[in-house]
């Protein structure tokens, strides 16, 4: 069996509600019950904080450790020191670096995150953008983040030739809108995590397979946030050819 990787998972607690599996034990134990090869893992703790990027040292050390554990290191490109935190990503050959920019107050498409896309183009490194991080209904009030809206990242991914950007928790809608309106070069450096997208009987993910193309998509679970089950059934009752599997599961993502 190829392995399967998980591009969208985290580590450390949540500040608005009492999340199990927030240790780096708990999320290996998780991978090991559903088959989980290697995950990419953001500092779930650190992305709320006022420097997101303080945390990329513990992610780092957990990393060192635990080589199934791959290191997305959070740049905040409003911050002093973004640019030498972007350059140690890129030594410590991390698969990805995170930015989360509506929740840090910022224009998600403005002068700021476009530098650090570009940056991150030219070292040829994808940023990694969440729509949300969990649903709307079930948010705490003090918890006033505007999700990620796609006309952000159809301008982002057309400001720059060399940006690749990784869209986590994004649903059938969001892709649809920034696919169909972006060029065929555009969406060619998109990856979509299948996480928030609906498997059957609704088929949204289905769906998006034929329309959007399976070599589009990418597998994460978004744990210990989200069941990390759900991404694996919806692939198992898709019933798809062992290649096309594979390449949600490890290959795009490559």
């Amino acid at each position: 069996m190829s392995p399967r990787v998980d591009v969208n998972a985290f580590i450390g607690e949540y500040p608005f509600r009492n999340v199990p599996g927030v240790t780096p034990q708990a999320l290996l134990f998780a991978m090991d019950r559903v088959g989980i090869d290697t995950a990419w893992i953001s500092h779930l703790t650190a992305v709320f904080w006022g420097d997101p990027m303080s945390g990329n040292t513990a992610l780092y050390r957990i990393a060192e450790a635990e080589p199934r554990l791959r290191p997305v290191p959070a740049v905040h490109p409003r911050l002093d020191g973004w640019r030498t935190a972007l350059d140690e990503a890129v030594r410590r050959r991390a698969p990805a670096v995170r930015a989360d920019p509506t929740r840090w107050g910022m224009n998600p498409a403005g002068a700021e995150i476009r530098a650090l896309a570009a940056g991150c183009g030219s070292a040829a490194i994808p940023l990694l953008l969440s729509v949300r991080l969990e649903d709307s209904r079930q948010r705490h009030p003090r918890d006033g983040t505007s999700e990620l809206e796609p006309w952000a990242v159809r301008a982002l991914i057309r400001s720059d030739p060399s940006v690749r950007l990784m869209i986590t928790h994004a649903d059938r809608d969001f892709v649809e809108q920034v696919h169909f309106g972006a060029t065929p070069d555009e969406a060619a450096r998109i990856r979509w995590d299948i996480c928030w997208i609906w498997g059957p009987p609704e088929d949204h993910l289905a769906q998006l397979l034929r329309t959007v193309g399976l070599d589009r998509f990418v597998f994460g679970t978004g744990m210990p946030l989200r069941i990390p089950e759900s991404s694996v059934a919806k692939l198992d009752l898709l019933d798809l050819p062992r290649e096309a599997r594979d390449a949600i599961e490890h290959g795009n993502s490559a």
